[in-house]
Parts: C-alpha cells; sequence; structure tokens
C-alpha cells in the first residue's frame, strides 16, 4: 500500500476539486492518504510569486477554467463570495481536528472544503457560519493555540522543503504529483507504468540553460 500526502489549502478551488476527484481517479489502487493543511500564501511569499487571484486576465481564466472542470467532472462547486479570501481560520480549524501528532481525516477535510466551495457562494469566513462549522467539527485542540499556529507553519516549511509550489500537491514515494490535471499521472505511477522507471521523470526535469530575463 503506497502512503500518499495530500497538501492542500481551501483557498484553492483546484485543490476542492482533486479532493473530490482523487477515490475515482485512484480506483482500484492500494492507498492511504495523509491530508495536509498548508498555507499557500506562504509558498507563494517564499517563491516570490503572486497567486493567480491578484492577476486579473488570470484569475478571469482560473475561474472559467475551475468552472468547466467542475462541470466535466459533475462536481457541484460554487465560489465564495469573497475571494482571494483569508485562510487561517479554516486552515488552523483543520488541524486543531487532527489528534496530537496527526491530521485531519478525510471525513473533516471534506467539510472544510466543501464549506468554502459549496456553500451556495457564501462568504467563507462569515463568523455565524464559521461557527457552525466549529460546532460541526467538534476540534479536539485549541484552534487559537500556539501549538495549533506552529502544526501549520511546520506543515508549510516541510512542503516548502520538499519542493512544493502549489496546491494541491499529492506527494508519494519522494515525487510530487502538483494540480488536479495531474491525477491521472499519479494514477499511472501508482500502477507501475515502466515511463517512470527509464529515466524519463528525471530527464524531463533537468536543467537547460537559455536566456534569462534581465532583473530591474
Amino acid at each position: 500500500m503506497k502512503q500518499l500526502r495530500f497538501y492542500f489549502d481551501p483557498i484553492s478551488p483546484y485543490a476542492a476539486l482533486a479532493f473530490e476527484r482523487l477515490p475515482e481517479a485512484l480506483s482500484g489502487i492500494s492507498y492511504s492518504v495523509e491530508y495536509r493543511p498548508i498555507l499557500f500564501a506562504a509558498l507563494l511569499h517564499a517563491l516570490g510569486q503572486k497567486g493567480p487571484a491578484e492577476i486579473e486576465p488570470k484569475r478571469q481564466w482560473t475561474f472559467r477554467q475551475v468552472a468547466w472542470a467542475a462541470h466535466q467532472l459533475n462536481i457541484p462547486l460554487q465560489v465564495p463570495a469573497q475571494h482571494p479570501f483569508n485562510p487561517l481560520p479554516l486552515l488552523r480549524l483543520a488541524w486543531a481536528c487532527a489528534p496530537a501528532g496527526g491530521t485531519p481525516n478525510r471525513l473533516q477535510v471534506e467539510k472544510i472544503l466543501r464549506h468554502v466551495w459549496r456553500g451556495e457562494g457564501a462568504d467563507a469566513n462569515q463568523p455565524e457560519r464559521l461557527a457552525q462549522l466549529t460546532q460541526d467539527l467538534t476540534p479536539v485542540r485549541d484552534v487559537a493555540s500556539e501549538e495549533i499556529k506552529e502544526a501549520l507553519r511546520g506543515a508549510t516549511e516541510q512542503a516548502l522543503e520538499l519542493g512544493v509550489f502549489g496546491v494541491p500537491t499529492i506527494e508519494v514515494d519522494g515525487r510530487l504529483f502538483w494540480g488536479l490535471d495531474s491525477l491521472e499521472m499519479l494514477a499511472a505511477y501508482l500502477r507501475g507504468d515502466p515511463w517512470f522507471e527509464q529515466g524519463a521523470w528525471e530527464a524531463a526535469a533537468r536543467p537547460r540553460p537559455g536566456v534569462r530575463r534581465a532583473s530591474h
């Protein structure tokens, strides 16, 4: 049985879609999943990048493509009233649901992601909705504690050290599979596709020095 680590932030519609699609994409494969909430904004900051929603033409395309993907996959999805929004309350809630030394389970992650992306377009951080979600999840640790803040920081730093640059990312055997559209590639790897053992994975990523933009 393969152990997968699913790195996600509820701010990402692709994370929500990949989460829903995962069981079907990996049907017939023996695996287990560890769900690891991380702060996407911290990845962007560390890598000197802007998020898709911060670049207006890219934001427009992203949500058109997300709507199309949800339609194709027959997954209900509604964009929340505000996006981007501050995901910290939801990320900390996810970690607070996990036992010390553990990670949140699939049902807990499902409720958090659906709170955002199946909330009939409501504000993900609306206080009454957050209170209801917290009551429903009954976290076992204090959401506002330093322990929980450190769990989120630690998971995000570990993800960066592994080379995670976006969400969702699934790690298995030290290999990183990024995005909704990598699920078929992940399934092929888990099913033993020989391409992964013939050096193609490594060769495709080798450096190819070329023209570099001048810094200003």
